[in-house]
C-alpha cells in the first residue's frame, strides 16, 4: 500500500482530496523523493509539473528545482537517452555543457554525450567535430581526454563518421604514447572495429603489432583481451597470416600469463570458421605440411604445460582441429588430443578446487566433442572416464557423470558397455549425506537411466532403491525420479514417487507427487503392447486412460492462483484426448470385421458417385478419425506456441507428439479416403535431422518406419482391406510402445516471462461499462510491463510485442439504423517494441452501433528468431455506446413533429368510418 506522504501529494495533484498551500504540497513531494521507494520517488518528479502550473511563484520553484538537482545530481541526462535519443533541446543543452567551467557538469556531459551518441545518429554526427576540438585541444586536461576518447567508439552510425573517428584515434596512438592513452584509445579502435565493422583486419593487425612490439605489458594485456573480442565477432576476418603472427608471439614469450591469453584467442578461432582459412592449401605453399605448423605445434607443447589453464587451451584446440579439419595428414592429431584429455583429467580430477573445476569442464566438453565428431575414438573416451570415475573427487566425479550422460544421449550403443561399470560404482558411492554425495547419487543416476535405454533391470532398480534408502534425503529421490520420467523408466519413477507421498507437508505438494505418480503409472500400462494383438491394445489404453484421468484430477488439485500448472494440465490432456483417439481408431478398423459392409453398399456408393461408401459406415468413421487427430495436432501446436520460456528439448518434444498426430491423419488419408493424391515427399525428410534423445531418436524410427509401410500399401489394394486397417494399428502400437518423456519443463521452469497490460481509460469496477457516444472516437491507451525471472533471456528474448484489439457488440439499445458496415466492427494490431520492458501505443476505436461493446486485448510477442509465440495475456472491457444529445435532440423534434400529423390521419381514418 502507498504511503500517507503518497496520499498526501496524490492528493495535491488533484484527486478529490483536500487542496493543499504551496509550501505544504512542496514538502509532501520532497517526502516522496526522499522515499526509499523507487516507484514512490518517480511519482513524485512526475508530479512537479502540476505543481508548478498550480503555484507558479518563482520561490517555489526555485526550491523545487533545488530539490529536484539535489536528487538527480550527475546523469540524468544521460540515463534518459533510451527514451529522448532524438530531443534536441536536450542535444543542445549536452553540446552546451560541455563548455561549462564546472567539473561536475561537465563530467555529466561527457557521460550524456556517450549515452546519446550509442542511441542517436544525428548527435553522433553533430558531436563529432566538438569531441575531436576538445580531445585535440591544448587547454584540455588529460584526464578529461581519457573520458572523452570512449566516445568515439559510438561513431558507428555511417561509413563516414566511423572513418573521422578512426583516423582521429589513429593520431591519437601516435601523438600520445602515455600508457594509459594507449590503452583507452586501442581498446576504443577496437570497439568501434567491431560495431561498424570497417577496417576490422586493419585493426587486428595493428594489436598484433602493438602485441609483438610495445615493451610493456599492460598494451599487451590490453591487445589481447582485444584480439579475443574481435575473434568472437568477427571471425571470419581473421587471415592466415593473423593467426600465425599470434602464434609467433605465442612461442615466443616468456610469460605464462600472456601466453595463457594468447592461446584462449587462438581457441576462440579454432572453433570457428577461421581455422579451415589457416589449414587451406596456400598457392605456392603446397610442400609445407599442416602438421608442421606453428598452431599445431604450439598446442602440442602447451597440452602438458604445468600450468591448468594452458593446458585446457592447447587441448581444445588440438580439439578443434581434429574435429574440423578432415585432411589425412591431421589424422594423427586424433591420438595427440586423445592423450592430452586423458592427462588433464587425471590431473584435475583429483583437486576439488574451483580451478581445477572449471578446467575440467573445458577437458569434458572437449571430450564430448571428440567423441561427436569423431565416432571411432569415443570408446577410449568412455574407458577413460569410467577408469577415473573410481579414484576422482566427488565435485569432479559429478561434471564426469555429466559427460558421459552426454556422451551416451549422442552414441546409445555405448550405454550397455558402461553400465556394470557404474552399477558397480553405485554401489560404493554415497556413504555420507553431503551435498555432493547427494548430487553425485543423481548424476550416477541419470547416466544409468540414459545407459540403460529401455527398461531398467530388477537388478538395477534394487541397487538404486536400496542406496536411496540408506543416505539420500527426499529431494534427492524426488530428482531422481524426475530424471527417471524424463528418460521414461516410468515404472521407476513410479515407485520413487510412491515412497515420497508421505514425505510432504503440504497439501499441493501431495497432490503434484499423486498426479506425477498415476501418470507414471499410465505410461507404465503401455509397455505391455503387443505387435499384431490389437484387443490387448485397447485394454492396455483403456487401463493407462483410467490411471490418467486420476493424474489429472490430482493435478488439478495441486495447482494454485500463483501456480497454476496451465502447460503441465495442457500437456495431460492432449495426451489423454491422443489416447481416447487411438483407442478409437483402433475400434473402428476392428468393425470392418465386426460390422461389415452390407450388400447393397455397392449400389449406394454408385448411385451417390462415391466409390468409397461401398466400404459401409467404416468410410465416414474414419474422415471422423482424420479430422479428430488434425485437431490434436492443431491444438499441439497452440501448446507449442504457447510456452514461450519452455526450454528447446521441451519445445521438440510437443512438436513430436504433433508430428505423431500428423502421421496417422496422413496414413488415414494415404491408406484409405485419398489415395490417388496422396504425396509422401514433405514426410520423407523427416529422419535426415540429428537426433539430440534417445526418445526423439527412437520415434524418428519409428516415422520412417510407418510412412515406408502406408507408401508400400498405398494404391495396392482397393481400400478399405484388412491389410490397411492392420498397418494403421500396427502405427499406432509403434507409437505407443516408445515411452513417453516428460521433459524438464513439465517439472521446472527455468525462464519465466510475463506481460502485464493496463488500460485507460478504466473503469473504476470492471463490471461497469465506459460511456463513450456514437458520434465520437475512444482512444484507448495500452500499457505494458514485461515481466521477467531469476534469468531472463535464458532461451529466447523478446524483440516485440504484438496488441491486437477486437469489439464485438454485446447488446444493442434503442432503433436500429444504417450503419457502414466499416463503423460495425473493430479490428486492430499493432507491433511495439519494449524499452527497459515497458511499452505503450494508443488504438482509436469507433462504436457507432448504440449499445454494450466488448472490447479484448490480446498480446502476443515476437522473438529475436522472428517467432510469434502466443503469450497472452488477454484482458477485457465494457463499453457502452451512447446516443449524442444533438441527434437526440433531432431525433425527438422529428417524433413530436410527427404526433400531430398522426393523430389527424387517425382522426380522418375514423370520420370516413
Amino acid at each position: 500500500m502507498a504511503s500517507n506522504s503518497t496520499k498526501s501529494f496524490l492528493a495535491d495533484a488533484g484527486y478529490g482530496e483536500q487542496e493543499l498551500d504551496a509550501n505544504s504540497a512542496l514538502m509532501e513531494l520532497d517526502k516522496g523523493l526522499r522515499s526509499g521507494k523507487l516507484g514512490e520517488q518517480c511519482e513524485a518528479v512526475v508530479r512537479f509539473p502540476r505543481l508548478f502550473q498550480k503555484y507558479p511563484f518563482p520561490i517555489l520553484i526555485n526550491s523545487a528545482f533545488l530539490k529536484l538537482a539535489d536528487v538527480f545530481r550527475v546523469g540524468m541526462l544521460g540515463s534518459l537517452a533510451s527514451i529522448i535519443p532524438e530531443r534536441k533541446n536536450a542535444h543542445h543543452s549536452i553540446r552546451q555543457s560541455l563548455d561549462s567551467h564546472d567539473n561536475v557538469e561537465v563530467e555529466a556531459a561527457v557521460f550524456a554525450a556517450a549515452n546519446f551518441s550509442a542511441q542517436s545518429k544525428d548527435f553522433a554526427v553533430g558531436i563529432c567535430n566538438k569531441i575531436s576540438e576538445m580531445i585535440q585541444g591544448l587547454a584540455t586536461p588529460v584526464d578529461l581526454k581519457l573520458k572523452l576518447i570512449p566516445i568515439l567508439q559510438h561513431m558507428h552510425h555511417d561509413a563516414i563518421l566511423a572513418s573521422s573517428a578512426r583516423q582521429l584515434l589513429q593520431q591519437l596512438v601516435t601523438s600520445y604514447p602515455s600508457t594509459k592513452m594507449v590503452i583507452v584509445s586501442l581498446h576504443t579502435f577496437t570497439l568501434l572495429a567491431a560495431s561498424s565493422l570497417v577496417d576490422t583486419p586493419k585493426q587486428i593487425q595493428l594489436l598484433l603489432q602493438y602485441l609483438k612490439n610495445d615493451p610493456r605489458k599492460a598494451v599487451k594485456r590490453l591487445a589481447i583481451q582485444d584480439l579475443k573480442l574481435l575473434a568472437s565477432k568477427t571471425p571470419h576476418t581473421w587471415s592466415r597470416e593473423n593467426i600465425q603472427a599470434l602464434c609467433e608471439c605465442a612461442l615466443q614469450t616468456p610469460y605464462d600469463s600472456l601466453k595463457l591469453g594468447m592461446l584462449s584467442v587462438l581457441s576462440t578461432l579454432s572453433a570457428t570458421i577461421a581455422i579451415k582459412h589457416y589449414f587451406s592449401i596456400v598457392p605456392g605453399n603446397v610442400g609445407s605440411s599442416p602438421r608442421s605448423s606453428d598452431l599445431v605445434k604450439l598446442a602440442q607443447e602447451c597440452c602438458y604445460h604445468n600450468n591448468r589453464g594452458i593446458a585446457a587451451h592447447g587441448v581444445r584446440v588440438l580439439t578443434n582441429i581434429t574435429v574440423s579439419c578432415q585432411e589425412k595428414d591431421l589424422l594423427p592429431l586424433e591420438q595427440d588430443a586423445v592423450f592430452g584429455l586423458e592427462s588433464l583429467l587425471v590431473l584435475c580430477s583429483q583437486d576439488d578446487s574451483p580451478g581445477a573445476q572449471a578446467t575440467l569442464k573445458i577437458a569434458l566438453n572437449c571430450m564430448v566433442k571428440l567423441a561427436k565428431g569423431r565416432p571411432h575414438l569415443s570408446q577410449s573416451v568412455v574407458e577413460t572416464l569410467l577408469t577415473q570415475l573410481h579414484s576422482a573427487q566427488d565435485a569432479a566425479r559429478i561434471l564426469m557423470c555429466h559427460c558421459l550422460a552426454a556422451i551416451a544421449m549422442q552414441l546409445p550403443v555405448l550405454g550397455d558397455g558402461m553400465l556394470g561399470d557404474l552399477m558397480e560404482l553405485y554401489k560404493v558411492i554415497g556413504r555420507s549425506a553431503t551435498d555432493k554425495q547427494q548430487e553425485l547419487l543423481v548424476s550416477l543416476a541419470t547416466v544409468i537411466f540414459v545407459a540403460s535405454q529401455k527398461a531398467l533391470s530388477a537388478e538395477v532398480k534394487a541397487v538404486i532403491k536400496q542406496q536411496l534408502e540408506s543416505v539420500s534425503n527426499g529431494w534427492t529421490v524426488y530428482r531422481i525420479a524426475r530424471q527417471a520420467s524424463r528418460m521414461g523408466n516410468h515404472d521407476m519413477a513410479r515407485e520413487l514417487y510412491q515412497s515420497l507421498l508421505t514425505q510432504v507437508a503440504s497439501e499441493h505438494f501431495y497432490f503434484w507427487l499423486n498426479s506425477l505418480k498415476e501418470f507414471s503409472h499410465a505410461e507404465q500400462c503401455l509397455t505391455g503392447l503387443l505387435e499384431e494383438n490389437y484387443s490387448s491394445a485397447l485394454s492396455c489404453i483403456a487401463e493407462s486412460l483410467k490411471f490418467y484421468h486420476k493424474g489429472i484430477a490430482s493435478l488439478t488439485a495441486a495447482s494454485t492462483p500463483l501456480n497454476p500448472l496451465s502447460f503441465q494440465c495442457e500437456f495431460v490432456k492432449l495426451r489423454i484426448d491422443l489416447l481416447q483417439a487411438f483407442s478409437q481408431l483402433i475400434c473402428t478398423c476392428n468393425s470392418l470385421k465386426t460390422s461389415p459392409p452390407p450388400a447393397i453398399a455397392t449400389t449406394i456408393a454408385m448411385t451417390l458417385g462415391n466409390d468409397l461408401q461401398r466400404c459401409g459406415r467404416i468410410s465416414n468413421q474414419m474422415k471422423q478419425s482424420m479430422e479428430e487427430f488434425r485437431s490434436l495436432a492443431s491444438r499441439y501446436g497452440d501448446l507449442y506456441q504457447a510456452s514461450f520460456d519452455a526450454d528447446s528439448a521441451t519445445l521438440r518434444n510437443v512438436e513430436l507428439q504433433q508430428q505423431s498426430c500428423l502421421l496417422i491423419s496422413h496414413a488415414i488419408e494415404a491408406l484409405i479416403l485419398d489415395p490417388e493424391s496422396a504425396s509422401f515427399q514433405e514426410y520423407g525428410s523427416a529422419g535426415t535431422a540429428q537426433a539430440d534423445s534417445e526418445y526423439e531418436r527412437r520415434m524418428m524410427s519409428v516415422y520412417n518406419h510407418v510412412l515406408e509401410e502406408v507408401e508400400s500399401l498405398n494404391r495396392k489394394y482397393t481400400p478399405v482391406s484388412y491389410m490397411h486397417t492392420a498397418c494403421l494399428c500396427n502405427a499406432i502400437i509403434a507409437l505407443l510402445k516408445v515411452p513417453l518423456s516428460f521433459q524438464r519443463y513439465f517439472f521446472q521452469k527455468l525462464q519465466s516471462t510475463s506481460i502485464k497490460l493496463a488500460l485507460s481509460p478504466s473503469p473504476r469496477n470492471p463490471a461497469e461499462p465506459i460511456a463513450v457516444q456514437n458520434n465520437q472516437q475512444l482512444a484507448l491507451k495500452v500499457e505494458g510491463v514485461v515481466q521477467h525471472g531469476s534469468k531472463p533471456g535464458l532461451f529466447r528474448k523478446i524483440q516485440s510485442v504484438c496488441l491486437n484489439v477486437s469489439s464485438t457488440l454485446q447488446s444493442k439499445s434503442g432503433q436500429d439504423y444504417k450503419i457502414p458496415i466499416d463503423n460495425m466492427t473493430n479490428e486492430m494490431e499493432q507491433r511495439v517494441e519494449p524499452h527497459n520492458d515497458y511499452f505503450s501505443t494508443q488504438f482509436l476505436l469507433n462504436f457507432a452501433i448504440l449499445g454494450t461493446h466488448n472490447i479484448t486485448v490480446e498480446s502476443s510477442v515476437k522473438d529475436a528468431n522472428g517467432i510469434v509465440w502466443k503469450t497472452g495475456p488477454r484482458t477485457t472491457i465494457f463499453v457502452k455506446s451512447l446516443e449524442d444529445p444533438y441527434s437526440q435532440q433531432i431525433r425527438l423534434q422529428q417524433q413530436q413533429a410527427q404526433q400531430p400529423l398522426q393523430q389527424q390521419q387517425q382522426r380522418n381514418a375514423y370520420t370516413r368510418f
